[in-house]
């Protein structure tokens, strides 16, 4: 169990990146969302997504933008494992966590000045819900099966009784990342521009779950079946004391003709001992009686042996509640090449270097000790974007590039050591002005992670995946314009072998699906 609470730790449990790579969200404006291909941006929204390009702000003076992101996830671990068919009857069983987050908010704010443009912004760059397993997960159940399901089998077996388990599980998770950027660029020339600026990241996560309430079904029948043959056993035996003296080496076959035992009896005592007529004439009457009160012990030590698993799961009462905090400050970097009807966006964001600090509660495990330390690095991130105009400037295509470079990041438990690759995107869309006042825009995003059987768990998973946006802009004034959008996440399943032990199976899904509104405004 120890081993199952420590990996809450680590911190992906919860609702995390809606968009990006493992601890990084990069949908923090409404503008990604219409468009995720939005590295080579020159607009408000380039305060995040390619800073250096503010340097080709329409307008000078003030910008803002303001926005808010509604985010619904689901994560799903169906698992096969033989034994849990002893809990409800099948191997195959479906965790479902669901996570709901109605506010995400943003705020990117740029000044122009000549050639000189000052920017900032708040954001949630990781996290950003509550993610809720409401039936635990496998992981859990696991730990219950691994203490019981071989004895409770043979019991089951043996008496012919159905027997199983039942418990309570619950998990909750919440993980949110407060970023405050701030930075300066500069525009050497009309082609080149220069950014330098830094991002503080502050880090609030919350764990709260349980296990307890484990109970093991059919034991009364059970205790009852073994305690019922023990008695039968035993008198059997106590029938054959008396004769073992003069008549210990008869056969059970002589026995019967000796009328020590009826016919009747000789065919019971065959049925208790688990033979045949002909096996259980052969036997001796020494024989039998030492057979008999062996099986006695043997089911008497069932029944003891029903009670001791009932008091030894009754003491599995596993809680957590913590929290984790912490924060770090990175630089960021960028250059942008604009040249007539051509941009070119680079950034580049080093490691941010994070070390979480517990604020335990409740914790029965010793795993979660008030005031412990645990590495959470956010993994430094190059990003790589190209846009070019078409048709006098009405419509805009766009690619970019995302490279995480997680291996370099510290996990808990060294988890970074056991991905393949660093996490990478792939971005395109297009954006086209139907007139001054309308706006449209789509594209999409494909994530690739370096998933490994040993970096993925129930409790902190990924998916590779594909993303697709579409919305458009309202300009209701000259000032004032309404970006809207919706944006779809597809994710591939990934299977995990033998987590539990061979023939068991993880597979894991998710689903997302946001949806955001913006308001630009230029002083």
């Amino acid at each position: 169990m120890k081993k199952v609470l420590l990996s809450i730790a680590a911190g992906a449990l919860c609702a995390t990146a809606f968009a990006g790579g493992l601890l990084t969200n990069t949908n923090q404006n409404v503008h990604f969302l219409r468009n995720p291909a939005r590295d080579a941006s020159t607009e408000i929204d380039a305060v995040y997504s390619n800073p250096a390009g503010l340097s080709f702000l329409e307008n000078d003076g003030l910008t803002l933008s303001l926005n808010n992101q509604s985010a619904f996830q689901t994560r799903t671990v169906s698992t096969t494992f033989a034994p849990f068919a002893m809990n409800g009857g099948s191997a195959t069983k479906e965790y479902e966590g669901k996570a709901k987050a109605w506010f995400i908010p943003s705020l990117q704010a740029a000044y122009k000045l000549d050639k000189w443009v000052f920017s900032g912004s708040f954001a949630v760059v990781g996290g950003g819900g509550t993610l809720k397993y409401d039936n635990g997960l496998p992981s859990f159940e696991a730990l219950v099966v691994s203490q019981i399901a071989e004895p409770l089998t043979q019991l089951s077996q043996a008496s012919g009784v159905p027997a199983g388990y039942s418990l309570d599980m619950n998990l909750e998770g919440s993980s949110i990342t407060y970023g405050v950027q701030l930075g300066v660029n500069y525009k050497i020339n009309d082609i080149f521009s220069a950014f330098v600026g830094g991002r503080i990241s502050i880090v609030k996560n919350g764990y709260d779950g349980y296990l307890r309430n484990v109970q093991i079904t059919n034991a009364t029948a059970l205790k009852n079946y073994f305690t019922n043959a023990a008695a039968q056993a035993q008198a059997a035996a106590d029938k054959f004391a008396p004769y073992v003296g003069t008549y210990g080496s008869f056969p059970l076959s002589a026995a019967v003709g000796a009328n020590l035992i009826s016919a009747e009896e000789f065919t019971q005592l065959a049925a208790g001992l688990g033979m045949s007529e002909a096996e259980a004439g052969a036997l001796t009457v020494a024989q039998a009686q030492s057979a008999f009160t062996s099986a006695a012990a043997q089911a008497g030590g069932a029944a003891a042996g029903v009670t001791q698993l009932e008091n030894g799961v009754s003491n599995i009462n596993m809680e957590i509640e913590t929290k984790q905090s912490g924060w770090g400050i990175a630089p960021i970097l960028g250059v942008d090449v604009n040249y007539e009807k051509l941009n070119i966006g680079l950034k580049y964001e080093f490691k941010t270097n994070i070390t979480l600090e517990n604020d335990t509660k409740k914790d029965n495990t010793g795993m979660f000790l008030d005031k412990g330390k645990t590495p959470y690095d956010i993994p430094a991130l190059l990003t790589a974007g190209l846009s070019y105009k078409f048709l006098e400037d009405k419509l805009i295509a766009s690619v970019g590039y995302h490279l995480f470079f997680d291996k370099d990041a510290d996990m808990q438990n060294d988890k970074q050591t056991k991905l393949d690759v660093n996490s990478y995107e792939a971005t395109a869309g297009l954006e086209y002005r139907i007139n001054k006042m309308f706006l449209v825009s789509a594209g999409g995003q494909i994530s690739r992670y370096g998933l490994t059987d040993g970096f993925q768990s129930d409790m902190s998973f990924n998916c590779n995946s594909y993303s697709v946006g579409l919305g458009g802009e309202i300009n209701i004034t000259e000032k004032l314009s309404v970006n809207l959008a919706y944006l779809f996440t597809k994710y591939a399943d990934y299977t995990q072998n033998n987590p539990y032990g061979a023939g068991s199976k993880n597979v894991f899904a998710r689903t997302n699906n946001s949806f955001g509104i913006g308001l630009d405004y230029k002083f």
